[in-house]
């Protein structure tokens, strides 16, 4: 075997791990790709010689193309999406795809990842490499160009501002399952009342149709609110399916096999604290719903 055929199969053994890096410091699974893909192309253009973990070394390039492509991100939106969803994973009700683990390893719902892209990059960056990867502060510091310290702070700050505003889901898997049923039962029957009983008093629902038209992606709080909400979706309710997004329960809607909206449930306590709907059409057509036609 060459060097670049070693190089390869090293590469590809690390590819699981790398896609889950990016898919967090991104929430895109395209992006995810692209870093993943631009990470190879340095690895072949570099002398590795020298390189004693080629997994931490790869993890850290990784890194520094997301930290690249969040700049460019930011730099790009002059004007912020009032309401952003992240890419969803979604699965079978019955079970996560084995190519689809390392992405959901420590329970990556999307309720975290709309938090995490409120972080400044750097602080991003920090966060996911540390607490989620355990990448030392001084590989990060390298990163960022700032001292190790720096670095640390830039973690801190992240971690209060996630544990201060990321919702701890239900455990039970079949608990939820249950809560998120009822939901579609109550929007089903157009039920006011019983969907206001599935939902916390203090639920926030975010809905991401994309940019065209302007003004339909909405962020609505409050169980009344949300249950109203809801009763305009019931006549596409019958067409919902159960699904994994993000490894919890969830909904996908496809009327005639085609994608209508992903919807993400966050439940804590028995009732649903946030949801989010990813109806954006052009980034629908992105995911792998292939499951939906079996």
């Amino acid at each position: 075997m060459d060097e670049n055929d070693w190089l390869a199969e090293r590469f590809e053994a690390n590819r699981a791990d790398l896609r889950a890096v990016a898919y967090r410091m991104l929430g895109s699974l395209s992006e995810a790709d692209d870093a993943v893909q631009e990470a190879w192309l340095r690895l072949s253009r570099s002398d590795t010689s020298d390189v004693n973990n080629l997994s931490a070394w790869l993890t850290t390039v990784v890194g520094r193309v997301c930290l690249d492509m969040l700049r460019s991100r930011r730099s790009r939106r002059e004007d912020p999406l009032d309401v952003y969803v992240p890419d969803p994973v979604v699965s079978r009700a019955d079970g996560i795809e084995p190519e689809q683990e390392a992405l959901l390893a420590d329970s990556v719902g999307l309720a975290l990842l709309v938090v995490l892209d409120t972080l400044a990059p750097a602080e991003r960056l920090a966060f996911v490499l540390h607490d989620m990867f355990a990448v030392p502060f001084d590989d990060i510091a390298a990163i960022v160009g700032r001292t190790p310290t720096a670095a640390r702070q830039l973690a801190s700050r992240a971690r209060r501002r996630v544990q201060g505003s990321a919702t701890v889901p239900e455990a039970d898997l079949s608990r939820q399952r249950e809560v998120v049923d009822a939901f579609l039962a109550a929007s089903r029957g157009g039920d006011f009342d019983a969907l206001v009983a599935v939902l916390d008093p203090d639920v926030l629902l975010r809905a991401d149709y994309g940019t065209v038209p302007l003004g339909v992606s909405k962020r609505v709080r409050g169980a009344q609110a949300v249950a109203s909400q809801a009763l305009l979706f019931s006549k596409f309710a019958r067409f919902a399916k159960p699904a994994l997004v993000n490894g919890a329960a969830g909904l996908v809607t496809a009327p005639d096999g085609k994608p209508l909206a992903v919807m993400a449930f966050t439940v804590t306590d028995g009732r649903i604290v946030e949801i989010d709907i990813l109806a954006d059409p052009e980034r629908l057509r992105r995911l792998d719903l292939a499951f939906l036609d079996d």
